[in-house]
């Protein structure tokens, strides 16, 4: 057994689920009355189901409580673009959604509605955000275990010892741990998936899978060459695409195959030093990003939460949509280091919009089945970024004092 154990292990996740989805359609179009192979993306999602907000809490707890301390201002500086640029992504996700209004099969619609007034829906956030932690955790209430896990992140992050803090990134790794273990089960849960999806809707479902896909890859494009380099641009009023294009070429091309913003942090740090930039900065700034600056999480959360409301007929009204935005860009930040991380932050932000829990973890099936794609761009975009603006928020110091920036160097 553990022979086949590490065999299995041993051959790329990547190529597990392409042959997992391979087999869930084969059988879909084939064998469709077997329908015991759908137990096998129940049990995936009902794992997912249940870590997911226990992630959500810990990781961000962890990173709040952990945040570097005593750099500066480049330190703030790389914090706001770090959560600049995430919610301008979700915006851009947001624009994007209601350019297209795409829709998937899932689940018979409900007749249920985003609340239409500002005044409900903000009544409706607060009452969530007060809800007890445990009870928060116990009903997947992702409002009410982020804000929790804020002010429990910011309280420990001021009052507690060093070593708690140690105690609490243990606990988070291991949190972590635990979802790549789940995650290790994706080629079954995405074999009964694609099973349960072919059988019922056919072979046309991949057309629906593609527009989806195609957006949120557009989004992803339209932020790391449009909206992070006019960041650059105004902040340092001058061409950002040298430095763009090399940290896609050297950070980028290596997170898009790993997958994990986390495991591409000595490239990353590598690629600093050879920018020039100082050490004690950037050894914070770096990790620091890997966590707080997913660009490309906040447009997964948002694209699929908004095409999961717009597919039950739920009709949002744009400021519920620029309100998710903000949830997104805080959501995004938990999801830092896991592959496929951000898909199980979607149904926090479904929970917004009076999308039903059953529902938003369909979205994420969905996720996993176009996450070949999708997770490895988002990687890219998200790690890339974090060179980007660590390096941004330097180089204004450098500019202040007239020392040539090393835009396109070798």
């Amino acid at each position: 057994m553990k022979k086949i154990f590490g065999f299995y292990t041993k051959v790329p996740l990547i190529l597990r689920i392409a042959i997992g989805l391979v087999i869930g359609v084969s059988l879909g179009l084939w064998v469709p009355q077997a329908s015991f192979v759908t137990l096998f993306g129940d049990i995936f999602v009902g794992a997912l189901k249940a870590i997911a907000p226990i992630l959500v809490f810990v990781l961000v707890i962890a990173s709040l409580s952990s945040a570097g301390k005593g750099i500066g201002k480049r330190f703030s500086r790389v914090i706001f673009f770090y959560m600049l640029s995430t919610f301008l992504a979700a915006v851009a996700a947001v624009v994007g959604s209601y350019i297209f209004k795409l829709t998937i099969p899932l689940a018979e619609a409900v007749d249920r509605t985003a609340p239409a007034g500002l005044a409900e829906v903000f009544g409706n956030l607060l009452k969530n955000m007060v809800t007890n932690p445990i009870q928060s955790i116990l009903d997947a209430n992702y409002v009410g275990i982020l804000t929790w896990a804020i002010i429990f992140g910011l309280a420990l992050r001021i009052g507690a010892s060093d070593k708690t803090k140690e105690v609490l990134n243990d606990i988070s790794n291991a949190v972590s741990k635990t979802v790549a273990w789940i995650i290790q089960l994706a080629p079954f849960g995405i074999m009964g998936l694609v099973y349960s999806s072919i059988s019922e809707y056919g072979i046309a479902i991949f057309k629906d899978y593609g527009k989806l896909l195609a957006l949120l890859v557009g989004c992803m494009l339209v932020v790391a060459f449009v909206i992070d380099p006019f960041i650059v641009a105004i902040s340092l009023k001058r061409n950002p695409y040298p430095l763009v294009f090399r940290c896609f070429r050297e950070s980028g091309i290596t997170a898009f195959f790993t997958r994990s913003s986390a495991a591409n942090i000595p490239v990353n740090m590598s690629l600093c030093e050879k920018l020039g930039l100082d050490r004690e900065y950037y050894s914070v700034a770096i990790p620091l990003g890997a966590t707080i600056n997913m660009d490309g999480a906040a447009i997964t959360i948002t694209v699929m939460a908004l095409t999961a409301a717009f597919s039950q007929g739920i009709s949002v009204n744009i400021l519920i949509a620029i309100l998710l935005s903000f949830v997104a860009t805080l959501g995004a930040c938990g999801a830092s280091g896991v592959a496929g991380g951000s898909l199980l932050l979607i149904p926090m932000a479904c929970s917004l919009l009076g999308v039903g829990h059953d529902i938003a973890m369909q979205m994420v099936g969905v996720g996993f089945i176009i996450g070949v794609v999708q997770d490895s761009l988002e990687t890219a975009i998200n790690s890339s970024g974090d060179v980007i603006f660590c390096a941004t928020a330097e180089f204004i110091d450098w500019k202040k004092q007239g020392k040539k920036l090393p835009f396109g160097k070798k």
